[in-house]
């Protein structure tokens, strides 16, 4: 019944319009790891092409966006962890909303950086 309610109830992709560019800092950045799936059921070639009629290399990653990493998982597609501002989440989602569904299924996975507190507990712990 929920998902009834959800299909019809005219929610759809976010519209809004982009965040002003913003600088990550120490208290406003996230870590985004998106892993991009692609559709097995094509060869590469139909799916590099659909990305590049979608815009997608040409709107990501966007200006200003850190990619901390880009690797391909065979047998997967690809994963990219972004170092960006919480307040450009939005934006980054639209990227792949618009020129990246129909190449790949999305996952993502907002994370924060812990490895400075992480190895200050175990300084800490060997004290």
């Amino acid at each position: 019944m929920a998902c009834a309610t959800l299909t019809n109830s005219g929610v759809g992709a976010q519209t809004a319009p982009d965040a002003p560019a913003a600088a990550p800092t120490a208290d406003n950045a996230v870590l985004l790891t998106v892993l991009l799936k692609h559709d097995q059921s094509r060869p590469l070639s139909e799916l590099n092409a659909q990305l590049e009629r979608q815009g997608f290399y040409k709107a990501f990653p966007p200006a200003g966006i850190e990619v901390v990493s880009w690797n391909v998982v065979m047998g997967i597609g690809q994963v990219v962890t972004l170092r960006l501002p919480a307040s450009r989440l939005r934006e980054v989602n639209r990227i792949f909303e618009t020129t990246a569904w129909g190449a790949y299924r999305t996952e993502f996975y907002p994370t924060y950086d812990y490895k400075a507190i992480g190895l200050g507990n175990h300084d800490k712990a060997l004290q």
